[in-house]
Parts: structure tokens; C-alpha cells; sequence
């Protein structure tokens, strides 16, 4: 039987998937700010963000945390700039 993995490291890993989950309606009320196409860009990108985390699941479980930092920081980057070099406004 293969070693199971800590109670911290179940722990740390459910709370990095439930952090990047509880992203996606900021990702989906982008659409007040951002056209169309660029809220689909940032679905796109959370899901793959959500991918990733699914794969460091097992191998790599304290970096599961790392996904939801690196969600908000992809969000208020993609929005920001929409802002400042597009023009998007709500």
C-alpha cells in the first residue's frame, strides 16, 4: 500500500482548491468590465490554473495554495490593464 499523504497536506490542498473555486465568479463579473472575448480569455485561464492544481494534487500538494495567488494576480492584471491600455470601464 502506498504511503498516504499528511493530514496537513490534505488540508493544505483542499483549502488551495477551494480558494481557486471561490475565484470564479470575480473571473465571471468581469464581463461588467471587460468585452466579451477577454472574460473568455479569463475562464480560459482559470480552468487551466484549475488543471494545474488538480495535477500538483498528488505530486505536489503545498503548491496547491500557489494557484488561487496566482488566479488573483492573472485577474487584477488582466483587468487592470483592459482598464489602462483598452479602455474598459463598467
Amino acid at each position: 500500500m502506498a504511503d498516504s499523504p499528511s493530514v496537513l497536506a490534505k488540508v493544505v490542498r483542499v483549502l488551495g482548491v477551494v480558494a481557486h473555486v471561490v475565484l470564479l465568479p470575480y473571473y465571471l463579473a468581469s464581463g461588467l468590465v471587460a468585452p466579451l472575448w477577454a472574460v473568455i480569455v479569463l475562464v480560459a485561464v482559470w480552468a487551466a490554473l484549475g488543471v494545474l492544481a488538480i495535477r500538483w494534487w498528488r505530486s505536489r500538494p503545498f503548491l496547491v495554495p500557489l494557484v488561487p495567488v496566482i488566479a488573483v494576480a492573472v485577474w487584477f492584471a488582466g483587468i487592470s490593464a483592459g482598464e489602462a491600455w483598452l479602455g474598459w470601464t463598467a
